[in-house]
């Protein structure tokens, strides 16, 4: 294997390795991310009730603008009682007074079943609220754990990246870009073994002149198939070809 191959596959190695931590550290933070997720929830639930107890004030508001015109209305009612003049008077007016009383009673009970209600939502809001405050408890803990933990990931992040630096220092610009071109669509099966003379990332057959450009190692082969780089390996099974690239 030339040493421009051999420095790719190190560094296909050293990528895998690192981009391994992706799916630790997505772990490490899956606690701490579920208890910020239901804070989120949970405030939201809170902001929504806010909003259903607005609108319950609003329609307080518009039976207490009835009362007011309905009282005003019974105010002048009694005034044109003392001066009614004749019977159908006195009954139009007593039908208006009837009316008046009437939506007074309704926008009453109306102003009562509403402020019930604000009271319940209020309730649930300040009983959301106390949990909010046991949510962030956990979420400090939470954080406590994580920030431990990743101290322990970036240490080992950064090693694995000296690394990189040095064996990406092994190779010319020139392979090192074509290298990182493949990797950007090939991500960590950019540089792949050889297995029953097949590509061990497209699983396609090789030609015989491709299987044997691979084996002389004298140059960086790609597969004509899928564009990956390809590496010879002597191993019995395909697992065992995959470990010699981890």
């Amino acid at each position: 294997m030339n040493k421009h191959l051999q420095v790719l596959v190190e560094l296909s190695k050293i990528d895998k390795q690192i981009d391994s931590f992706n799916p630790k550290i997505a772990l490490v933070r899956k606690e701490l991310d579920s208890k910020i997720a239901e804070k989120n929830a949970t405030l939201q639930n809170i902001q929504n009730l806010q909003k259903q107890i607005d609108t319950l004030q609003l329609q307080v508001n518009e039976s207490e603008r009835v009362i007011g015109e309905n009282s005003k209305r019974l105010e002048e009612i009694a005034k044109k009682n003392q001066e009614v003049r004749t019977e159908k008077e006195l009954r139009a007016l007593n039908i208006e007074e009837d009316i008046a009383k009437e939506n007074l009673n309704v926008a009453n009970e109306e102003i009562v079943t509403l402020q019930n209600r604000q009271k319940e939502k209020l309730a649930e809001a300040q009983k959301l609220q106390a949990t909010i405050e046991e949510i962030e408890k956990g979420i400090e803990e939470a954080e406590k754990s994580v920030q431990a933990e990743m101290q322990l990931i970036n240490k080992e992040q950064e090693k694995l990246s000296e690394q990189r630096r040095n064996v990406v220092g092994k190779a010319d610009s020139k392979t090192i870009s074509f290298y990182e071109k493949i990797r950007r669509w090939a991500k960590n099966t950019s540089v792949v073994p050889v297995f029953k003379q097949a590509c061990g990332g497209c699983f396609i057959r090789l030609s015989d002149k491709t299987y044997s450009e691979v084996l002389s190692s004298n140059d960086i082969v790609t597969c004509p198939h899928c564009g990956r780089i390809l590496f010879p390996s002597d191993r019995q099974t395909y697992k065992e070809c995959l470990e010699t690239s981890l």
